[in-house]
């Protein structure tokens, strides 16, 4: 364990061997490995989850590269899933990650077993089934989206996605650093929780830039069951 250790020192000096050990024994979902999720699968990977499950059916194309951190120009026609996991193995010999190839309705007709799943989705009907899943399998899960220079980010446990209005629209473009921002976000959530340290539960965080270009953060309380 000694390698182990020293690869990670300073997450060690913050919390202890002991934490740090538990991380590894964790098991994660990410579904969708695009923006969101090839942002979230690195900082996850990087930081000691032991075990990382990738969903997503789509193959890598240009224009994803410059938000998709995971991916680099030659990556194009592979699939983001195994892309990412293979990625995620490289930099951390110690997380084991698995790429799932297909739609998230597929993947989740398996009744899994995970500790935290993470959404990095890009529409509301697939956040819907997310915590659908969620609630099947007692788990909780952290939503994450970003549009334009704006993002949101909810720890989602004893609320339900149901506050959120299921409709079909078009986005507007998206800056590539807002993307990381909210992805950091929602790691961090998902590493403090996984670590048995404090999250704030059921909020909403809501960024955005307003007209005199100062990031504002908003805060919503979600409805509980």
């Amino acid at each position: 364990m000694e390698a182990y250790y020293h690869y990670f020192n300073r997450q060690v000096m913050l919390w202890g061997e002991e934490t740090q050990a538990n991380l590894q024994n964790k098991k994660i979902a990410i579904i969708g490995s695009g923006g969101l999720g090839s942002s979230l699968a690195i900082a996850l990977g990087a930081s000691g989850i032991g075990h990382i499950d990738l969903v997503d059916f789509d193959e890598v194309s240009v224009h994803n590269i410059h938000r998709q951190i995971a991916f680099s120009v030659g990556d194009e026609g592979k699939y983001k899933a195994e892309v990412a996991a293979e990625l995620v193995m490289r930099r951390c010999p110690f997380v084991e990650a698995t790429p799932f190839v297909m739609r998230f309705d597929e993947f989740a007709k398996e009744r899994g077993s995970y500790d935290l799943l993470l959404d990095a989705t890009d529409n509301l009907p697939s956040r819907a089934q997310i915590d659908a899943y969620a609630k099947q399998i007692g788990s909780p899960w952290i939503y994450g989206s970003v549009e334009a220079f704006n993002g949101q980010v909810c720890f989602i446990d004893r609320s339900s996605f149901d506050a959120f209005k299921i409709m079909e629209r078009q986005p507007a473009g998206i800056a590539a650093p807002i993307v990381m921002h909210i992805a950091s976000l929602q790691a961090n959530l998902a590493l403090r929780y996984l670590a048995g340290q404090t999250v704030k539960k059921d909020l909403l965080y809501y960024l955005y830039f307003n007209e005199e270009g100062e990031l504002i953060t908003q805060k919503f309380k979600m409805p509980t069951r």
